[in-house]
């Protein structure tokens, strides 16, 4: 029997194992909600006990990582991936009540088509 070896990016191997630790360790605590209209989704998401301070959100592409900060009591980290590209300046983020909202704008694909004419 031959087995070869699968061969992933440090990348895909973050993503995997990041998805692996989120899913085992953190569903069972939180509640997450996705909905989605033509322009944007919104994102809801359980955490109790932190504060506007106390966490951060960064977004890169069509991953969205939210993260507490070092020196909070209680350690949150998750990463969600989105089928579409995130539009920044069309987001917002939410806490009210241990409930954190987040509407993510959908980035508009721009074709890079250019016309050569033809001599």
């Amino acid at each position: 029997m031959f087995f070869a070896p699968a061969l992933r990016s440090p990348r895909t191997f973050d993503r995997s194992f990041e998805c692996f630790v989120n899913d085992a360790f953190f569903t069972a605590r939180r509640s997450l909600n996705v909905e989605q209209d033509d322009k944007s989704w919104t994102v809801t998401l359980d955490v109790p006990g932190f504060a506007r301070e106390d966490l951060t959100i960064g977004i890169e592409g069509a991953v969205v990582r939210i993260e507490s900060k070092a020196d909070t009591k209680r350690q949150f980290k998750a990463a969600y991936e989105l089928p579409q590209d995130i539009d920044v300046a069309a987001s917002e983020a939410r806490l009210e009540n241990g409930v954190l909202t987040l509407k993510l704008g959908k980035l508009v694909p721009v074709s890079n088509v250019a016309q050569l004419t033809i001599n």
